[in-house]
C-alpha cells in the first residue's frame, strides 16, 4: 500500500476487523521487557478476548499471573522457554487460570502470538492443566471430509475447555465449504499464503501477517489463492451455553 497517500487494507466494522502489519503500532505491556508488543484484538474493539503479537530481543521476557484468565501462546518465529519448557517456531502452550506464566526469548526476532480470555467455569469440569506442544506432532484432519482443507486442533476438546485454538491449512483453490454464520467469535492470524476472505457483505484480499477479528454471527467464507497453501491460526470460544 501507499501509507503517504493514506491508503491501507485495514478495515474496522461493527462485526469484524481486518488488521494488516503496515498498520500495527507497538505499545508497552506490563511485565514484558526487551519486547515490542502489538495488541491486535481487545475488548475496546468489541471482542470478548484479547490477542497480542509480541516480538522479543534475545533475553526478552514476559511474566505475569493468569488470575481468572487463561492464556495460549504460539511461537511464530524464533525460540525460547515457556515456564522453563523449551519452545520454538510452531510450538504452543496453554496456561490455565490461577497459574503464572514466564516466556523468555532465546533468539533475536522471536515472535509470539498470545490469546487471553476470561475463563468460564462450569460444575463438574476443570480447565486443562498447563501444557506445551508442537504443531508438527498434531495430526491434520480433513475439514468436513475435504482433503484440500485440513485442521489441526491444538487444545484437547474436553468439557473443561472453553476455548479452541486451531490451525487451518488450505491448498490453492480450496475453500470453506459454505458461508459460516455462527455464535462463536474468532481471532485469527495468517501464517503463510494468501486468499480472499468474505466478512459480512465485504470481500478482502488477505496474506501472511494479516489478523482478522470476527464477531458472533458475522457471515464468513474463505478461498485460498496463490501458488502455495494458505495457513492461519485461529481462536474460538466453545463448550459454554451462550447468553
Amino acid at each position: 500500500m501507499y501509507p503517504r497517500l493514506g491508503l491501507t487494507r485495514n478495515v474496522i466494522r461493527r462485526n469484524y476487523a481486518l488488521l494488516t502489519p503496515d498498520g500495527y503500532v507497538p505499545s508497552a505491556l506490563p511485565g514484558w521487557t526487551k519486547a515490542k508488543s502489538c495488541v491486535l484484538i481487545s475488548a475496546t474493539l468489541g471482542a470478548r478476548f484479547s490477542q497480542w503479537l509480541i516480538e522479543l530481543e534475545r533475553g526478552g521476557r514476559g511474566a505475569g499471573e493468569a488470575e481468572a484468565d487463561e492464556l495460549f501462546f504460539y511461537v511464530v518465529a524464533g525460540r525460547g522457554k515457556l515456564n522453563a519448557q523449551p519452545v520454538a517456531a510452531g510450538s504452543f502452550g496453554y496456561v490455565p487460570p490461577g497459574d503464572g506464566y514466564e516466556f523468555v526469548s532465546g533468539a533475536a526476532g522471536t515472535r509470539v502470538l498470545v490469546f487471553r480470555k476470561n475463563y468460564e467455569p462450569i460444575d463438574g469440569a476443570e480447565p486443562p492443566e498447563f501444557f506445551v506442544g508442537d504443531e508438527k506432532d498434531v495430526a491434520e484432519t480433513p475439514f468436513l471430509g475435504d482433503p484440500a482443507a485440513r485442521l489441526k486442533t491444538l487444545i484437547p476438546d474436553t468439557p473443561g475447555a472453553d476455548l479452541a485454538v486451531n490451525i487451518f491449512t488450505y491448498d490453492p483453490g480450496a475453500t470453506l465449504p459454505f458461508v459460516e454464520t455462527h455464535v462463536m467469535e474468532h481471532g485469527m492470524t495468517f501464517l503463510t499464503g494468501s486468499g480472499v476472505y468474505r466478512l459480512g457483505d465485504d470481500w478482502h484480499p488477505v496474506t501472511a501477517g494479516d489478523t482478522i477479528w470476527i464477531a458472533p454471527f458475522c457471515p464468513q467464507w474463505f478461498i485460498a489463492a496463490g501458488p502455495t497453501p494458505a495457513r492461519y491460526i485461529y481462536y474460538k470460544d466453545v463448550n459454554r451455553t451462550p447468553l
